[in-house]
């Protein structure tokens, strides 16, 4: 691999290899972009095939993590960190440890928080090195269980989706296929439950689905058959890549807004549900619920402010669809847009008051 080709052809900042020999810590911390402000972004732990796999994944995470922040509205920049080793068996309290002073090192240019194969457990070893961490438990003031809120965020961001489909915000009586009721996807069928819509619900965890049947009425279907039920809004809750050429030709709802990440299997598969004029509400715009909430731990965390922000999900959506009409582009691409135009603003700005900085120090010396 060519890291500084790739580097440059995504413009990263900085890539860092962090190791402990003692306590076994193998770590890449890539930060994409802190045009907007320090990046934030939480760390992975998986048993990758190879360095460059691990590698790979952190600076595709790190640059994921530059467009969900910028396109949310908030004041952070994109990074992400990957362990290599097995969460289940590998893990101790001196390698966090070493982790979090290596995360101090950077002086605030990377806050980090869980991920994969990391808990608030190991947060909070982390935060006993540095303060550049969220996550953490709740007696350290932190946000606790984040899932509600990507929820809430979900669903704000599915009305603004369905008022462009149908002309009303309103989910009453819709029909909503959701695939995957995890934690989140739990608490966004209780939204969707309390506001009349109709819920059409699948997972291979059966328990998690009689849950959901019992207590919002539900109907449950095999997995294989969620795509193609009559629905009016395709919630995909659970697994990536589930937009593809075997899902696209079954799909017979009006929207596609749900919580998971990285939906469509090839960005041509979000040209063809554009064309086939299903509106998608972009995965990493709707979902972002969860880092909105994290991210106001660094002002010391309000659940009322937190919830404020979160709220804002539907402007975003709003936003992204408006960008799409103006280029007449799908919407994947007008995410990306949004973000770009933010962060390129913010260059602009910060250019221009270097350059009167420069002005001002040289007349004053006289040049």
């Amino acid at each position: 691999m060519e890291i500084f080709k790739y580097m440059e052809q995504y413009d990263y900042e900085q890539l860092l290899f962090c190791q402990d020999k003692e306590s076994g810590l193998k770590a890449i911390i890539a930060i994409h972009d802190t045009t907007l402000g320090p990046a934030l972004g939480g760390t992975r732990m998986w048993m990758y095939e190879s360095e460059e796999a691990a590698i790979e994944d952190a600076l595709r995470l790190a640059r994921g993590m530059t467009y969900k922040n910028a396109a949310a509205g908030l004041n952070l920049g994109g990074g992400k960190t990957v362990i290599i080793g097995d969460p289940r068996k590998d893990k101790n309290e001196a390698m966090f440890r070493a982790f979090g002073r290596f995360i101090q090192g950077l002086n605030g240019r990377y806050i980090t928080a869980e991920d994969v194969g990391t808990t608030v457990a190991d947060m909070d070893i982390i935060y006993q090195e540095t303060d550049y961490v969220t996550g953490i438990s709740p007696e350290f003031g932190s946000s606790g269980n984040p899932s509600p809120v990507t929820a809430y965020g979900v669903y704000r961001g599915m009305k603004a989706a369905a008022k462009e489909a149908f002309g009303s915000d309103s989910l009453e009586g819709k029909t909503i296929a959701v695939q995957g009721v995890g934690n989140v996807a739990y608490n966004l069928c209780r939204h969707l439950h309390e506001e009349g819509a109709k819920l059409i619900v699948t997972d291979i965890n059966k328990e998690a689905v009689q849950r959901v049947v019992e207590e919002f009425s539900a109907k449950a279907v095999d997995p294989n058959d969620i795509y193609g039920v009559d629905c009016d809004i395709f919630a995909p809750c659970a697994l990536g890549g589930i937009i593809n050429d075997q899902t696209i030709p079954q799909l017979k709802a009006k929207v596609i807004a749900g919580a998971a990440n990285n939906q469509l299997r090839e960005a041509r598969h979000g040209d063809i549900i554009h064309e086939m004029g299903i509106v998608y509400a972009p995965d990493y715009v709707i979902n972002a619920g969860g880092v909105i909430n994290v991210a106001d731990e660094l002002y010391g965390y309000n659940r009322e402010r937190a919830m404020k922000k979160v709220e804002q999900i539907y402007n975003n959506i709003e936003k992204v669809l408006e960008i799409a009409k103006r280029d007449n582009i799908p919407t994947y691409k007008a995410a990306d847009r949004l973000a770009e135009e933010r962060i390129e603003t913010m260059r602009k700005s910060r250019s221009q008051f270097l350059q009167n900085g420069h002005h001002i120090l040289s007349r004053r010396r006289g040049r």
